[in-house]
């Protein structure tokens, strides 16, 4: 019998093969993993809506046949309803939301054969870097109970760090997979916008800003998850490039010599001194492996790029108020909102329908600028962040300063929403640890479209340097 830290530390391959080969059944993995959300979760606060009822009539069966038939999974609070279970955007605005349907996204997890049992920890509305929200209270970092997650999936990040599960479903924004991968020492792959579908609730979010996929401890989880999620829903108004050959077999495919280009500084800040080791050390290794590595900077037009995002984000953000207001009849005051979400649709109302079309324009200008540049690169390698992993209450805005979330994103989030805006794949690799053991990525990114780089040289990564070892002190 598989004691049950080995067992919460196996892979979801790993894991559905204990399950296919009839060494565990799915409900006997189910209620391991209940056992550790129950013992753990109350130190790092990352699951906040438990489903546990749904999860045990699931896996009494039967099950779909897919690549993770019967292992445990968890929602994040945003995107990918689950008729029946409160969907809250980690507002306490929607606490009462409950859909009545699922999501496309979720019935192909299900399809897939996972084994839903919760949804978990995410900024109000997911629009900060950090999983702090007033109604959801602060998720933990395992690593560090006084460090910050990252967001937005933050809490899915923490869960599959601290072995609840091991994989959960995580959106990305301007790094919501990314950020909280980097912190919390799990890998995450923002794929190619449109890559997985939105439906049926939308088509499109932000005008392309956001996209969907999963945090997993292994490459090759993310791989076969995205085998098993992408492709376009019906009605969708575009999709990625189809692939050449499934993603999952991109891992341990030969990566041949690649041209990486890598920065270790940012025309819009400073960067710590741990990431920037953390970079010139990820170069080094590349190097040793037989790749041509080289010094380059994405030229881009920071003040520009910088306000067009914001136009697009405040937009956005008055949106969802507006929709809040529309749906009750009631306009909501100050104090029913977070100081940052409350700003941001302030600053919303500034904008008018030429302003955001015209943000738009210049972010698929910069698009094309940031093409050109790649064209003499096959992969590019950055910090994910410009810190490592921040103290908790780092956002904490007051009256008094009101700004200081606001402020704290400009200066720790350099290197992530370009690829948000270019619809670019990009992922956090966990190749690095501080010396006193805090996890720091390293973003790679790719062309447009070419998910299958990123995994090639990711498996390559993970076997030369392998992270999958690693437990973070709150995990036992």
């Amino acid at each position: 019998m598989i004691r049950s830290e080995e067992l919460a530390f196996l892979d979801a391959t790993a894991q559905a093969e204990l399950v296919r080969k009839k060494q565990i059944s799915p409900l006997e993995l189910l209620e391991a993993g209940i056992e550790r959300i129950e013992r753990i979760n109350p130190k790092i606060n990352a699951v906040v809506t438990p489903m546990y009822e749904q999860a045990r009539a699931a896996a009494a069966g039967p099950l779909p046949e897919g690549p993770f038939t019967g292992v445990p999974f968890l929602l994040k609070d945003i995107l990918a309803p689950y008729a029946g279970v409160r969907l809250c955007f980690g507002a306490s605005l929607l606490a009462g939301s409950v859909p009545d349907h699922d999501g496309e996204l979720t019935i192909r997890y299900k399809n897939a054969g996972l084994v839903i049992c919760g949804r978990t920890n995410v900024p109000e509305f997911g629009f900060l870097p950090a999983t702090e929200s007033r109604f959801h209270g602060s998720c933990r970092n395992p690593w560090n109970l006084d460090r910050s997650t990252g967001g937005s999936s933050g809490g899915s990040a923490a869960a599959v760090a601290a072995g609840l599960v091991p994989m959960a479903h995580g959106n990305d924004g301007g790094g919501s997979i990314r950020i909280p991968s980097s912190c919390c020492g799990v890998f995450g792959l923002k794929p190619t916008r449109a890559r997985n579908p939105l439906g049926p609730d939308a088509g499109d979010l932000v005008s392309g800003l956001v996209c969907e996929h999963v945090l997993t401890r292994s490459v090759r989880d993310s791989a076969a998850a995205l085998d098993a999620t992408s492709g376009p829903d019906v009605g969708d108004p575009y999709c990625a490039p189809p692939p050449e050959r499934p993603f999952l077999e991109e891992v341990g495919a030969p990566a041949g010599k690649l041209r990486i280009g890598f920065t270790r500084s940012s025309q819009a800040g400073s960067v710590h001194a741990e990431c920037v080791r953390a970079v010139e050390e990820a170069a080094a290794l590349c190097a040793d492996l037989g790749h041509w590595v080289e010094e380059k900077t994405l030229d881009i037009p920071q003040d520009q790029f910088g306000e067009a995002f914001a136009v697009l984000y405040a937009s956005n953000m008055l949106r969802i108020k507006t929709a809040i207001e529309k749906a009750t009849g009631t306009p909501l005051e100050p104090e029913q909102m977070e100081i940052p979400s409350w700003l941001m649709c302030e600053l919303g109302k500034n904008y008018t329908g030429g302003d955001y079309l015209n943000a738009v324009g210049e972010l698929q200008g910069i698009s094309r600028q940031v093409a050109r540049q790649m064209l003499d690169y096959d992969v590019l390698l950055t910090p994910v962040l410009a810190k490592p992993p921040l103290p908790l209450g780092s956002f904490d805005s007051t009256p008094e300063e009101p700004m200081k979330a606001l402020e704290t994103t400009t200066e720790w989030v350099l290197f992530t929403q370009v690829c948000n805006a270019t619809g670019q794949p990009a992922m956090s690799v966990p190749l690095y640890w501080t010396d006193d053991n805090l996890p720091v990525g390293v973003q790679f990114i790719s062309r447009f479209g070419d998910e299958a780089t990123l995994f090639r040289l990711a498996a390559q990564l993970e076997e030369a340097r392998p992270w999958a070892d690693r437990r973070p002190p709150v995990s036992a």
